[in-house]
């Protein structure tokens, strides 16, 4: 099969398109025929290397032996299932979320059947089922599980016309929030579309200047800090960083002024994909695309998403 893989950290053009076995099928598995996946900006800071910390995980030197074919978001249909799986059969189509097993970019994925693993709704695309996995799912996590968002509150998404942001707008809107949501100027009218009733242009305003305003802030680009964003928040307001070390440590911290930060901890992906796949079934979550490559073609969608500049999701599709 082909996969494109990485032996060393560094640029887009590490990652190269290989001929590797199909993997074996173990009993619990199911063995995926990969029809999209995507390349997200978690996956490229793999590539990289980065950060050096994380580098205990994913190789000190290099990467190890089994993270070199990345690929987090899967969607394709069972080609086999082994023995002792009852919950999917050959030729379901299935979307989901490979984990640190990672794997997805490659025309074959072992995935556990009881693992993070969804019947594809019949509505969408392949493209947009994968495309629907991780972002949706970490927005849910953040908005309904941790700040726990009831209907009236304030929410403000920061990196709204994101994998992430593009999901968090809708899902606030549908748990019932009055949405501010934070973009370039080139994204205002999309992120207006998917329902935000407030768009922020932030070479035009800075959102931490909205003195006590928000119950929510929820950081998907963490391109802000707690300590910046604090004063945004009123009185019990929550803080939401998907990333950044100095952030998290904030959460072990007491609450300032009634303030915190929440920080994430491991989403639990089977639990949140029904949800989001029912969403999507009923035409209530909208995936963003931004660009679709060809796998041969892998290291230009890298490059992409390393410039930083990407509309909702950039996929893959294996299978023409």
């Amino acid at each position: 099969m082909r996969a494109a893989v990485h032996t060393s950290f560094g640029p887009p053009d590490v990652v190269q398109v290989v001929e590797k076995p199909v993997p074996a099928l173990r009993r619990g598995d199911v063995l995926v025929k990969v029809h999209a996946t995507t390349v997200t900006s978690a996956e490229c800071a793999m590539r990289r290397g980065e950060p050096r910390w994380g580098r205990v995980v994913l190789g000190l030197r290099r990467p190890r032996p089994r993270l070199r074919t990345l690929g987090l978001e899967v969607a394709g249909v069972v080609e086999s299932a082994g023995s002792g799986v009852t919950r999917f059969r050959p030729g379901d189509q299935v979307f989901g979320f490979t984990g640190f097993s990672v794997g997805g970019h490659a025309e074959y994925v072992r995935l556990p059947a009881e693992g993070s693993l969804c019947r594809k709704p019949e509505s969408v695309t392949f493209a947009e089922a994968a495309a629907a996995v991780d972002g949706a799912t970490t927005a849910l996590f953040f908005l309904r599980d941790r700040a726990g968002v009831r209907p009236g509150q304030r929410v403000l998404v920061n990196g709204a016309s994101g994998s992430i942001g593009t999901y968090a707008v809708q899902l606030a809107k549908h748990l019932g929030a009055v949405v501010t949501a934070v973009c370039g100027p080139s994204n205002v009218e999309l992120v207006r579309s998917l329902g935000a009733d407030e768009v922020v242009d932030y070479t035009e305003r800075d959102f931490t200047d909205d003195l006590d305003t928000y119950d929510v802030v929820f950081d998907t680009v963490t391109k802000s800090s707690f300590r910046r964003s604090r004063r945004a928040l009123r009185r019990g307001g929550k803080y939401l960083p998907t990333t950044g070390l100095a952030n998290h440590l904030w959460a072990w911290g007491t609450a300032f002024l009634g303030k915190r930060v929440v920080a994430g901890m491991s989403v639990d992906k089977r639990a949140t994909l029904p949800f989001v796949s029912a969403l999507l079934e009923s035409g209530e979550l909208r995936v963003v695309i931004d660009r679709t490559y060809p796998l041969s073609d892998i290291a230009a969608a890298h490059r992409y998403v390393d410039a930083g500049h990407k509309r909702g999701n950039v996929v893959i599709a294996v299978t023409s």
